[in-house]
């Protein structure tokens, strides 16, 4: 396993920056170790919608958890408003940076992590593991 550690500035793009990060590494299997931040714009995916909502105001990453590839990711974040509600659901782009993020990533070299549409599943494209 490789750890790889990074930081966001403001007004980058959450979900887009990690995106970007994955590819230049070229990470092919990997998760969300670790993260924390803060965010004034949020766009998240909540469970069972198809649609997006919207958050404007300043939260705090509490939580961010996934799957990372070049292939595709599939991530998670928990965040908390100024009098600690929490929400959370499926990171999208969207997500702008307030102060910073901080975010470390786990690489494992000896799989590959792809999205297949598998039959008689979810509907959606799933993870699955290949071996190097």
């Amino acid at each position: 396993m490789k750890a790889h550690t990074f930081r966001l500035k403001p007004a980058q793009d959450l979900f887009d920056s990690i995106e970007e990060f994955v590819k230049q590494k070229n990470i092919q299997a990997g998760c969300v170790l670790s993260s924390v931040g803060s965010l004034t714009h949020a766009t998240l995916r909540l469970a069972n919608r198809s649609t997006y909502n919207e958050y404007e105001g300043h939260f705090e990453i509490v939580s961010m958890t996934g799957t990372v590839s070049i292939h595709g990711s599939h991530i998670h974040v928990a965040i908390s408003d100024g009098d600690g509600v929490t929400i959370g659901g499926h990171l999208v782009s969207g997500c702008k940076i307030y102060t910073t993020a901080e975010i470390v990533i786990a690489e494992f070299e000896d799989v590959i992590y792809k999205r297949e549409l598998l039959q008689n599943d979810s509907g959606y494209e799933e993870l699955v593991v290949y071996k190097t």
